[in-house]
């Protein structure tokens, strides 16, 4: 059996699809996959047309739903520790009005 394309289906649909072909999902970065519905996938392994036996399961990714967090799926690493402690820490005063420079005069 052939994988078919996933990718731009909306979670319902993706579920669908599936069960037509005989295959199962595996949500990457949603456990509730059963609860999603509008959320689109955009990436899917193994790619549409490679050849898997019936009952494989597909992994699929969705991206953000609304109010989620505004954008599409993708590799999202930890921040690594911030710098280390040492040096200037403090914020500095804000300064007083700026007094008028002298001018400069050559040969000083």
């Amino acid at each position: 059996m052939h994988v078919p394309a996933f990718v731009g289906l909306m979670a319902v649909d993706a579920r669908a699809t599936a069960a037509a072909y005989g295959l199962r999902l595996a949500p990457a970065d949603r456990p509730g996959l059963d609860e999603a519905a509008v959320d689109h996938v955009v990436r899917q392994y193994p790619p549409p047309g490679v050849e898997i036996p019936r009952d494989a399961a597909v992994t699929v990714w969705f991206d953000f739903g609304e109010g989620e967090g505004g954008g599409g799926a993708g590799v999202r690493e930890p921040r690594g520790p911030g710098p280390r402690g040492g040096g200037m820490r403090r914020e500095l005063d804000e300064p007083d009005a700026v007094a008028p420079c002298a001018p400069l005069t050559p040969g000083r």
